[in-house]
């Protein structure tokens, strides 16, 4: 679920900024006094600030996440270019296997929440490579620092206060919780606040386990497109309502157009 320059998706706000507000910055000079802070007022947001103190003891600000902000070029790509860059045969081979693997749990999700194998196999591919890399940066470290940067300040807070609400959850330990440069989580890619709202514990042991349990990733990635509104037992191309769901993964048209025709390849 990549969050990329103009193409953010709809996110839910768990807390309004507006209840505390601290100065941004453009550079590291103030993220320390920033981050103090935001623990200070951490229980405006419904944060405990033991579980927020603990936390972000050790984040500090990193240049390279700020850097990696300004220069997000992937979108920039044609279709067909940018296809080519992401898909290739094996990853489709893989996808149809892996179908295979997890031919149970898949009827079942999509018994559940009507969303097929094939999209759900794109996705993950894509996201991930099917789970084989779904980054190693420091989730909170990465946020808090885009939280106190100005450009998208707003945004990042909600998305830092999210990620400490699954800690505080105990759904993930800070240790646990590594992903890509811009927070996103798992095997598919949460953002937090996405992780909060549609996660599910689809393998019942207790945890949303969005890094570690397959079962509990697609299920959550199937829920996230049922509620935002995928039609049972229709199709997934260009004009079609679950093409405009697609979109709602990633507005960034030919991530979307990837996901349809990638999902195709693997059905057949």
């Amino acid at each position: 679920m990549r969050l990329l320059s103009a193409f953010v998706f709809g996110f839910v706000l768990l807390s309004a900024p507006s209840a505390w507000s601290a100065s941004c910055g453009n550079g590291p000079g103030g993220f320390e006094a920033w981050k103090q802070s935001f623990i200070a007022n951490s229980q405006s947001y419904g944060l405990k600030k033991r579980v927020v103190e603990s936390s972000l003891k050790n984040v500090k600000y990193n240049k390279k996440v700020v850097s990696l902000d300004r220069n997000q070029k992937s979108f920039k790509l044609s279709f067909n270019q940018f296809y080519a860059k992401r898909v290739n045969n094996a990853m489709i081979r893989r996808g149809k296997q892996l179908g295979k693997t997890y031919a149970r749990i898949f009827r079942g999700i999509e018994k559940k929440y009507g969303v097929p194998a094939p999209v759900l196999l794109a996705i993950w591919g894509l996201e991930t490579n099917y789970g084989s890399f779904s980054g190693n940066m420091p989730v909170l470290q990465s946020l808090a620092t885009l939280a106190y940067d100005c450009r998208r300040s707003d945004f990042f807070t909600a998305e830092l206060v999210a990620a400490l609400k699954i800690v505080q959850g105990r759904d993930m330990q800070p240790a646990e919780m590594k992903g890509a440069w811009a927070g996103e989580l798992g095997q598919t890619q949460f953002l937090a606040t996405s992780y909060v709202r549609y996660a599910v514990d689809y393998d019942r042991d207790g945890r949303k386990d969005l890094i570690r349990s397959i079962p509990d990733v697609l299920a959550s990635t199937a829920n996230y497109l049922a509620q935002k509104g995928w039609r049972r037992g229709q199709g997934w191309g260009p004009g079609t309502a679950n093409y405009n769901v697609l979109k709602q993964w990633n507005k960034a048209s030919v991530y979307v157009e990837t996901i349809s025709v990638m999902a195709g390849q693997i059905s057949e």
